[in-house]
């Protein structure tokens, strides 16, 4: 048979768990059509590649991500980061950026809430520092905002405003039943992406394209996207545009996409845009079935669901959904053949989601056909552990996370926010790849940046170490002072990979297609200079491909 690539002489990892190690492969329209050993090459015809020993992997595929939400964080006017120890610090601060920047409309800046050290920050404390023009504090994390009264007044929010769920998304309130101006949840979400209709076509298509060429150079092949919620228009301008550039062979990245929902008077329009989604925004390398809801929220703000309180504050936060309301949407799913993801960081998300699939299974038996995600998963009670492979739940992992740089940047403050035990025993990817269970990898972020956090090889650096240090090509602002504990939960190399590749393709419903070096399958592969399985695994981050190939086209 006459072929368009050959290659031997190299070490492919195939991510093919029947035949995971090969030698040699052969490529014609696209399709790999065989792996395996050197010898087994006599049957096609071509120029052959010797490689020398070169390591080969299938393609990455990142199942968490965030690009239209990305694109609006792009130009988000952010004005300064706040450097304070207390409020009054804080407010300081405010004030001078004003100063130095007279006759805005409105002033964006970001806080990190830890920063204020307990303090509390109200619409009266902002509007003495800013009281005639819009003023918006962005939390670091993007799940909560302060605002002064301009904003509020703009948006029509005042004391009678509902929150949306209690202890997740809603309006703080003082003692007498006043908004003091901060959100959290969802509340807020619609003010913070508001620009987001306002950016141009080239700041959209600009935003776009150095994600495409971030993707191409890293061997990111296929990304599930993970949704925009609270900004319907813009997402959906996003969409079409990246179905636009498709249409005129500029995306060569597969998006699986996806319509997000965190409010849940919006479930009963929810699947109708994920079926218009599908409709309008369908080509070759987009594709949209998924349902996305926000479960719960953020452990630094006290808003993701706990099964047992905070240790510092003795709250629970709470679930956008119960389990009831979580079968019934599965079966409505089931029967319009689409799926489900969910953002579910803490026990009680998990929990309710584990339940409400329980409760639709029981229903449906062998008729429930659902993909159902789990993402983020930091901390889940050890009674669920066992539940995700009995009930096909598949947990998605964001392992950049993984050496405590999400919920607090230290195990101390870990353990400040749950407790000696539970600090000690978060992110257990492990314990849940061991059960059975199918676990894949992502890169959440929600800003394009310089990329860093979206490095895959970052990524299988923090599974394999739970560390962030000196040697890894990080911000030295994440640096911990050790490994992030359990030790236990360490991932090996091969682990990463499969989850990076094959894993990540079953999650997306294209293991048929993608994610492995296997006949018949798109030839998407990476050639790196130096063997992946054996590379210490600190500073592995600085690890990028040579050669990214997409269904046997080179593209670097």
């Amino acid at each position: 048979m006459k072929v368009d690539q050959i290659i031997k002489n190299a070490k492919i990892f195939t991510s093919d768990e029947n035949n995971l190690h090969a030698t040699a492969l052969a490529v014609k329209d696209g399709k790999f059509v065989y792996v395996g050993d050197d010898e087994g090459l006599n049957d096609f015809e071509g120029e052959v590649r010797d490689l020398g020993g070169k390591f080969i992997m299938p393609c990455i595929i990142d199942s968490h991500v965030h690009v239209p939400l990305s694109v609006v964080y792009d130009y988000m006017p952010i004005d300064s980061i706040i450097e304070c120890t207390n409020k009054k610090e804080c407010t300081d601060f405010i004030a001078e950026v004003i100063k130095n920047n007279p006759g805005k409309k409105r002033y964006m800046i970001m806080l990190e809430i830890e920063k204020l050290n307990g303090e509390i920050i109200t619409k009266e404390d902002l509007d003495s520092v800013c009281p005639d023009a819009e003023l918006v504090i962005l939390e670091k994390e993007g799940h909560s905002i302060w605002v002064n009264s301009k904003v509020l007044d703009l948006h029509g929010i005042t004391d009678d405003t509902p929150d949306i769920v209690p202890e997740l998304s809603f309006y703080v309130r003082d003692d007498d039943g006043h908004v003091t101006g901060n959100m959290y949840e969802g509340a807020e979400m619609a003010i913070i992406l508001e620009h987001g209709m306002d950016l141009s076509d080239k700041q959209i298509e600009s935003s776009l394209q150095r994600w495409i060429d971030f993707s191409i150079d890293y061997g990111v092949s296929a990304v599930f996207e993970a949704g925009t919620p609270k900004a319907d228009d813009f997402h959906k301008r996003c969409y079409k545009y990246l179905y636009e550039m498709d249409k005129q062979g500029r995306l060569p990245i597969y998006i699986d996409g996806s319509f997000a929902i965190m409010d849940p008077r919006d479930l009963q329009t929810a699947i109708e845009y994920v079926k218009l989604f599908k409709k309008e925004y369908g080509s070759e390398h987009m594709n949209t079935h998924t349902l996305k809801i926000f479960m719960d929220g953020t452990l630094a703000i006290h808003t993701a669901a706990m099964v047992t309180p905070y240790a510092d504050t003795n709250t629970m936060g709470s679930t956008l959904l119960n389990k009831e309301q979580i079968a019934d949407i599965l079966i409505q799913l089931n029967e319009e053949g689409l799926d489900l993801h969910l953002h579910t960081v803490s026990e009680n998300a998990s929990r309710v989601l584990l339940d409400g699939v329980e409760l639709a299974r029981d229903k449906l038996g062998d008729d429930f056909n659902v993909k159902v995600t789990c993402a983020h998963l930091e901390i889940q009670d050890d009674a669920d552990l066992e539940r995700f492979e009995k009930l096909g739940v598949i947990a998605n992992y964001t392992p950049w996370w993984h050496s405590g740089t999400a919920g607090g940047s230290s195990l101390n403050s870990v353990i400040s926010l749950l407790g000696e035990e539970r600090g000690r025993k978060m992110y257990r990817c492990k314990t849940l790849w061991d059960s059975g269970a199918l676990v894949s990898w992502s890169s959440d972020n929600i800003v394009f940046d310089d990329f860093e956090s979206w490095n895959p090889y970052l990524g299988m650096e923090v599974g394999m170490t739970r560390w962030i240090n000196e040697k890894t090509k990080s911000d030295s602002e994440n640096w911990s002072e050790d490994d992030f504990p359990p030790a236990s939960e360490k991932m090996s190399i091969e682990e990463m990979i499969l989850g990076y590749t094959v894993n990540g393709a079953k999650q997306l419903g294209i293991e048929s297609e993608k994610g492995s070096i296997e006949v018949d399958k798109d030839a998407d592969y990476l050639v790196f200079e130096n063997n992946l399985l054996t590379a210490e695994p600190q500073g592995f981050s600085f690890n990028k491909p040579e050669e990214v190939y997409f269904s046997g086209k080179k593209m670097k």
